[in-house]
């Protein structure tokens, strides 16, 4: 019998494959692709996923060491999966084994079965008796066999807690026989005879068109951009296509761009249907997420939603792909495998044979490109759901007026107003802190991160100047380092700095501030918005943490207090943004029956593109930024790949680009390929970041397929440099950030 050579990919950044011999005893039939096998590897033993089974290697079989165990029945991910994972690392560039291992949940990378959990159960033994002998001097394990002979099915050893059962009298009792113990498959739930637990909502035309048009192809790969204006009832269309998805006997997968939208989503779904739902995202713990992923593989979750990571979550019957707030920059994964779950999902909703919905109130350029092309069908939303009214957008110029805490008068005297209206506020300001920096007023000195090329922000709360790209932390000096004077002044608002002020201004009413600082806490959100539900007048400041997905229907006043921030960038993308964001932070007004106003204060009232979104709306926005990005050759007209070099030497990571910008010029060359300019090498527009130097390569093409031919040879060309291995490098495919 020939030996077996088995063909892992390990979780390793190296772009190769490993050769094992088959474990012993381990038949033929057993190896199929995508099972994981426990292997050697140096002085430690890792998981590996199975890619093929071959009978020669380029190894010399004596080198070859066997793998140790075979820990799969079955592959854990499904064959659609496995093939979308090898996609996934073909086309980002990316090694398989690290790849796959994303796929998987952390539990299954280091070997748990890949299984429904089991649950261990306590009975009290046949004939066992409170009155025996050995238990006379013992009285809690009396009280706990008297406990579970109450309990003749038994009781679950999660449990245990709740009836005060104490695991070590059990224990004992366990010892002497008096008790015995289970284990059981954790049971499923049956399917239940109404889909339905609320009635749904009555849909306008427009709605019930989207509906339509979605259902007429089920069972067939579509792709549908759903463009709705905020509060147009997006969330309503998704419920009714899902109810019809599970009436069909399937499983819905829903894409959120963020965890703290997370569980208000399952609360809305869980509300409206009898169904079992799967919440997947990195607030989960580690054996609740395999839980939920084994669930959905097994079919045992009808619907699953959670963040990017959940693409690749396995279900035994697909039947809809929703991504929800396509635009957002959240799905596009920025360390390791730079993938973009949008783009992703529609590679996957084409390969299940399943439609798909992008939905969005500020669709990105890229998918109304897509659905200009033919590529996407274009559902529109214009009209508010339960005839709400758009909110009215007024420019508020600021310059030369006196700002306090960054808030104008004339916005004092409207929050004011909205308070006292018995409504509420939302202040938003896309910057957590106190002060962006802090300044010595007598020499000039700035609070600069020592391993940074940025200035630290100031925390009053916590008396600390933090950087927020690094992490570094510092205590805020009392005097200043370079003059010894005590003149320091925090300078520019931030949204601590607007919640102190706002709470001096408007003592009667709660100021609530949301932001990554104020929310890191376990039910620390949940809390603020059980406040905010309670309808009271009040104020809430917030990041873009605020702009999406919520409804919020007694807020009719949003403030932006600075709106500039998206004029004036080095990065093409940025204009697009800030039109989002103002739309989208603004749409959280006037969501009930009270109109809404959005008050948006800049020292350049009268930009045109803060004109034009104002007054003709995002749509008209992006119709004029595609027409710019058509002239200018940007994407969605032109394909991006961004090299990334990093090191801890100034010029080490130019050195390494300039060789490597030397290798593309060749191959394209050799190749013979046309249509793809080399941009730079350059510094990062932050040059260094947590004490290293950065610089980056644009490759920018014409067309995919040649930039992709290219990438293919270039990368093991950059493998084999000896000056490669001096720095960290990264290549980053369709870019969204070039930083």
């Amino acid at each position: 019998m020939p030996n077996l050579i088995l063909r892992l990919a390990l979780p390793s950044p190296l772009r190769r494959l490993f050769d094992y011999l088959a474990p012993a005893g381990v038949s033929r039939s057993a190896l199929q692709p995508g099972v994981r096998l426990r292997v050697p590897f140096g002085r430690r033993e890792m998981i590996g996923v199975l890619v093929e089974v071959d009978s020669q290697s380029e190894v010399p079989l004596d080198k070859l060491k066997p793998a140790l165990e075979l820990l799969d029945a079955r592959p854990p991910l499904p064959a659609p999966l496995f093939k979308l994972c090898l996609w996934t690392a073909q086309y980002y560039q990316h090694s398989l084994g690290d790849t796959l291992s994303w796929a998987l949940p952390v539990l299954l990378r280091q070997g748990e079965p890949a299984e429904t959990r089991q649950e261990r159960y306590w009975l009290a033994s046949k004939g066992a008796s409170v009155d025996d002998p050995r238990l006379a001097r013992a009285p809690r394990q009396r009280d706990a066999l008297k406990a579970l002979a109450q309990h003749p099915h038994g009781v679950a050893h999660s449990l245990l807690g709740q009836l005060q059962l104490n695991r070590d009298s059990l224990q004992l009792l366990h010892e002497k026989g008096l008790v015995r113990v289970e284990v059981r498959r954790t049971q499923p739930h049956a399917k239940p005879a109404h889909w339905l637990a609320q009635p749904e909502l009555p849909l306008n035309a427009e709605q019930r068109a989207a509906v339509n048009a979605v259902a007429s192809g089920w069972g067939q790969f579509n792709a549908f951009l759903l463009a709705g204006v905020t509060g147009s009832g997006k969330t309503e269309v998704y419920l009714q296509l899902i109810h019809q998805c599970l009436q069909a006997g399937k499983q819905a997968l829903v894409l959120i761009p963020e965890i703290n939208l997370g569980p208000q989503t399952f609360d809305r779904f869980a509300r409206r249907f009898n169904a079992r739902i799967a919440l997947l995202h990195s607030a989960v713990n580690d054996r609740d997420r395999l839980d939920a992923w084994l669930a959905a593989r097994d079919g045992e979750a009808d619907i699953i939603i959670g963040t990017r990571s959940a693409l690749f979550t396995p279900m035994k019957n697909p039947g809809l792909i929703i991504v929800d707030e396509e635009h957002d920059a959240s799905y596009k994964q920025q360390e390791g495998l730079r993938y973009h779950a949008r783009d992703l999902a529609l590679v996957r909703a084409r390969q299940e044979d399943v439609p798909i919905v992008l939905g969005s109130a500020t669709p990105s350029l890229e998918s109304l490109h897509n659905a200009h092309s033919g590529r996407y069908a274009l559902l529109k939303l214009t009209q508010r759901a339960g005839g709400a009214s758009q909110p009215r957008f007024l420019r508020l110029d600021v310059k030369s007026r006196p700002l306090d805490s960054g808030i104008s008068g004339p916005m004092q005297q409207a929050i004011a107003q909205t308070l006292a209206a018995g409504q509420q506020v939302l202040v938003f300001l896309n910057r957590r802190g106190f002060a962006p920096t802090l300044l010595c007023h007598d020499c000039g000195w700035l609070s600069e991160c020592p391993r940074c090329d940025a200035r630290m922000t100031v925390h009053q709360r916590y008396q600390e100047l933090r950087c927020h790209h690094c992490g570094h932390v510092e205590k805020q000096p009392s005097n200043c380092p370079k003059c010894q004077h005590v003149d320091l002044r925090p300078v520019g608002a931030g949204t601590e700095r607007a919640e102190e002020r706002l709470a001096l201004l408007f003592p009667d009413y709660p100021v609530l501030r949301i932001d990554r600082d104020s929310t890191s806490r376990k039910g620390a959100m949940d809390r603020l918005f059980a406040t905010i539900n309670k309808g009271e007048p009040c104020i809430l400041v917030g990041t873009q943490m605020l702009a999406k997905g919520h409804h919020f229907p007694r807020v009719t006043l949003v403030s932006i207090l600075d709106a500039d921030g998206g004029l004036f960038s080095a990065d093409f993308r940025a204009s697009e943004r800030m039109a989002q964001l103002i739309v989208q932070v603004a749409g959280r007004a006037g969501r009930a029956e009270e109109p809404g106003k959005v008050i948006i204060q800049s020292h350049l009232a009268d930009h045109p593109l803060l004109v034009q979104l104002t007054e003709q709306g995002y749509f008209a926005f992006a119709e004029q930024a595609l027409s710019e990005r058509r002239s200018a050759g940007l994407p969605p007209f032109c394909h991006l790949a961004l090299l990334r070099a990093e090191a801890h030497k100034p010029g080490q990571a130019e050195s390494f680009l300039d060789e490597a910008c030397n290798e593309a010029e060749h191959l394209l060359g050799e190749l013979g390929l046309s249509g793809i300019e080399l941009l730079g090498p350059v510094p990062a527009p932050m040059e260094r970041r947590a004490g290293r130097f950065r610089a980056q390569l644009l490759l920018q093409g014409n067309a995919r397929a040649p930039l992709h031919r290219l990438l293919n040879h270039w990368l093991h060309a950059l493998e084999q440099m000896p000056s490669g291995r001096a720095v960290r490098w990264s290549l980053d495919v369709d870019p969204i950030d070039l930083f």
